[in-house]
């Protein structure tokens, strides 16, 4: 593998192609000053037949060229086998996006745009030379590869028992998904094939030493273990195992008491206090791919088919035990790969959650929480050996595993979610509260009848009487403005007679001076389809306007494919000010109501896109049902008692519970766990919720252990559960 630093520069082969000779003498001066060797020619015709009489590590190339133009040049490049591979940056003043497109579509791997800049140049090339050669490793490892299993396949052929055995060992180790059985079969399987007394296998370790990882005999693994370097920086090669892995190459010992390369000191103080005596001893390392070592398998004692007698490791056999230590590195790599890879997985949708929970002050640790509850539920119910939830029960790690990341995902739509939607304290609110705008609008009415009492008293009225019609006014803009006030919060419900003031206040009208559409971005203005009025413009003091209505555009959530049985509102968002100040109880707007429902459907759609593997095919069906109800109610799909399964209920239910005692809601009083396992209760009556998991949620004791651990302690009260257990 090439181990060449970022930060090391790499001289390169270039050729420059550019029919303008003041850029080739720019571009030649640029690269030669960095050590790389370049070749200038002036058309793509030449070009060609250069790059066939010596291919370049690079070819920066002109796209504005006479006869034959750059992406012209390109195509006969990348139609070659020869040169299909040699990577081509495109020099060119066009900057369009089509422009890019269309050589990105032609094989070019880069794009350098006039005028041309030294540091960008360089920066280009540097980076491409890099990834030039780090490809020609990569070949030239996977034919290295390739040569070695060709090789070891020759030589096996002559042995078709071990061959066989070899083979079934490989298959055995690739199915295996257990790492502690894996280590096992790794070292008996070698043992088996050795026909040798013993053998220990290490591991190697993040900080560079060999630790006792599994032993054929029933002696405890030491606890220590062997650095493969000292306190100075210096190898540790002494010992055969640090030697072996520090070379990564095979030690065969006939005799140890013999042996004077090594410190086998150890191996003779086991033999003394156990009474074994170590003879011959055969180090192999555990290389998954040429110049990586992840451990060393030791193995002691040949012994003699025939008489059982201990002899040495014989070479021949050198060759087959090093197939099968290729196959255990391997399958222990891949098995490690895959593992570090799983909890990379899981990091990144940790990860999600923890954005989504950011996201919003109103939700924080929910993604966190609701996995945890589901768990635990989830392992009650598995435990389960009799009524309804008794055929119920993960079998496998990996159903395990799908469970917990539908959990971890189940709000993963809500990425979709604006902010301002989800956190709507008040009816006007958008980005901001517009509630501002009304009481501008307020004080434009109040300063527009102070205005109007001076002017009477200048035109001779009795100022009493102008002071009096001022303070009545006064007193019915402050009147009207505070009930719009209290309609804004949403905290009472909006009966017909509160409809009928709201309407009547928003007829009065105020004077407009200045244009309404001057610094408006080009996709708001689009929604002034009326004309603009004449100035100064009457304008009501509330309205509904053209203006305040965003269209639908995206219809993907309305596709038959997905079954989503929900009304989707005919337009995104409504910021009609009558319209929201209207909503009969809440903040919420029908439409904003469905943007906030629509994160589940949002959550299937981009989970179910996902090339999951077989084993985690469920993930978007755990992660977008945690909505539904038993009796249909519920959404996207409206779903039955009979289509929502076990582990669907349980995230209904987590979901559920993790709201009602979450602490972290400003727009909620905070509920102690009496109180949110009554209000859970009744869902559990109109069966919007699983009876059984419900009563196991107290049964079990998983409502006490979840609150211990993430409820405020002055929520825990005392619970009497035999109010709502059946």
């Amino acid at each position: 593998m090439n181990n060449l630093s970022r930060s090391d520069p790499i001289q390169g082969n270039i050729l420059v192609v550019d029919d303008v000779p003041a850029n080739l003498t720019l571009l030649i001066g640029i690269l030669k000053e960095k050590g790389h060797r370049v070749r200038p020619v002036p058309s793509g015709k030449l070009a060609i037949m250069a790059v066939e009489h010596e291919p370049p590590d690079i070819i920066l190339l002109d796209i504005m060229m006479p006869v034959m133009d750059g992406y012209e040049t390109c195509r006969h490049l990348k139609e070659n086998p020869k040169t299909r591979d040699i990577p081509v940056i495109f020099l060119t003043a066009k900057a369009e996006v089509e422009d890019e497109m269309k050589g990105f579509e032609l094989g070019a791997v880069d794009y350098i745009t006039k005028p041309i800049s030294a540091p960008v140049v360089l920066a280009r090339v540097q980076t491409h030379l890099r990834l030039k050669r780090m490809q020609d490793s990569l070949k030239d490892q996977n034919q290295f590869l390739d040569a070695a299993v060709q090789n070891r396949t020759k030589d096996l052929v002559a042995a078709q028992d071990k061959l066989e055995y070899l083979i079934q060992t490989g298959l055995e180790l690739g199915k295996e998904r257990d790492r502690i059985t894996l280590l096992r079969k790794i070292l008996f399987g070698s043992k088996t094939l050795l026909n040798c007394d013993a053998g220990t296998l290490y591991i190697m370790t993040e900080h560079k030493t060999l630790r006792f990882a599994q032993r054929t005999n029933s002696v405890e693994l030491p606890l220590f273990e062997l650095p493969l370097y000292d306190e100075t920086g210096a190898p540790v090669e002494r010992f055969m195992a640090t030697w072996c892995a520090l070379h990564n190459q095979p030690i065969i010992v006939d005799d140890v008491y013999s042996e004077t390369r090594f410190d086998i000191s150890g191996a003779k103080k086991m033999d003394a206090e156990s009474g074994y005596r170590t003879v011959s001893m055969l180090t192999v390392p555990l290389s998954p791919r040429e110049g990586e070592v992840i451990g060393v398998i030791q193995f002691l004692n040949a012994l003699d088919p025939e008489t059982g007698m201990v002899i040495p490791f014989r070479p021949e056999l050198l060759r087959f035990v090093t197939a099968m230590v290729a196959q255990a590195s391997v399958a222990l790599d891949n098995f490690q790969l895959i593992e570090v890879q799983k909890e990379l997985l899981d990091a990144m949708i940790k990860l999600i959650a923890g954005a989504i929970d950011a996201k919003s002050h109103y939700t924080g640790g929910h993604c966190e929480r609701v996995p945890a509850l589901a768990v635990m539920l989830a392992e009650a119910a598995s435990a389960e050996k009799e009524g309804p939830l008794a055929e119920f029960s993960f079998k496998t790690d990996d159903e395990w595993r799908e469970f917990r990341i539908g959990a971890w995902l189940h709000d993963c739509g809500k990425v979709t979610t604006p902010e301002y939607v989800v956190d709507k304290a008040s009816k006007l609110e958008t980005i901001y509260n517009r509630i501002h705008e009304v009481r501008m609008r307020f004080e434009v009415l109040l300063r527009d009848a102070r205005i109007s009492q001076l002017e009477a008293v200048a035109a001779g009225t009795n100022q009493v009487e102008a002071l009096a019609r001022y303070e009545a006014r006064r007193t019915q803009l402050a009147d009207d403005f505070a009930f719009i006030a209290e309609c804004n919060l949403g905290g009472e419900f909006m009966v017909p007679e509160k409809l009928e003031r709201l309407k009547r206040i928003a007829e009065e009208t105020w004077l407009r001076h200045y244009d309404d559409r001057i610094g408006m971005p080009y996709e708001e203005l689009k929604r002034y389809s009326d004309e603009q009025a004449t100035l100064p413009a009457i304008e009501k003091l509330l309205a509904d306007k053209p203006h305040h209505i965003i269209p639908r555009s995206d219809k993907h959530s309305t596709d038959p494919k997905w079954g989503f049985k929900i009304k989707v509102p005919e337009n995104l968002y409504n910021y009609g000010e009558i319209y929201n100040l209207s909503v009969g109880r809440g903040t919420l707007t029908e439409e904003e109501r469905f943007k906030i429902n629509e994160h589940v459907m949002q959550s299937m759609m981009m989970l179910e896109q996902l090339p999951l593997p077989k084993n985690m095919r469920r993930i978007p069906e755990y992660a977008g049902t945690h909505h539904e109800t038993l009796i249909g109610s519920g959404y996207p799909r409206k779903m039955g008692e009979t289509e929502i399964t076990i582990p669907m209920r349980i995230l209904a239910i987590a979901d559920v519970f993790e709201a009602l005692t979450a602490s972290d809601r400003p727009y909620k009083k905070t509920k102690t766990l009496s109180e949110s396992i009554n209000v859970l209760s009744f869902l559990k009556k109109d069966k919007h919720i699983d009876p059984a998991l419900f009563d196991l949620l107290l049964t079990s004791g998983v409502y006490k252990r979840y609150a211990d651990k993430y409820l405020l302690q002055e929520q825990i009260d005392e619970v009497d559960i035999s109010k709502y257990v059946d």
